[in-house]
């Protein structure tokens, strides 16, 4: 519930933590879907993890369709920090 808050209140960390619990499933439903746009969140925020992890999902197609370029892009972006 505090992840949930911070994360609404733009607080990077708490958004790419929330996205890996429900990436997971851990303590709330397995949500792919919730977890890109969370991860998408600290990513613009310039988070290297969730930049990082947010590649990996556009790799794999979870929770979006597969996009090998919004992969590359966002390992990019975590590389070059």
């Amino acid at each position: 519930r505090l992840y949930r808050l911070a994360a609404e209140q733009g607080v990077a960390d708490a958004q790419h933590n929330l996205a890996m619990l429900c990436s997971l499933g851990r303590g709330i439903p397995q949500d792919d879907r919730e977890a890109v746009r969370l991860f998408g969140f600290a990513a613009e925020e310039g988070y290297v993890d969730a930049q990082h992890n947010l590649a990996v999902f556009c790799e794999e197609g979870r929770g979006i369709p597969q996009d090998i370029g919004e992969a590359a892009r966002y390992y990019r972006l975590a590389a070059e920090q």
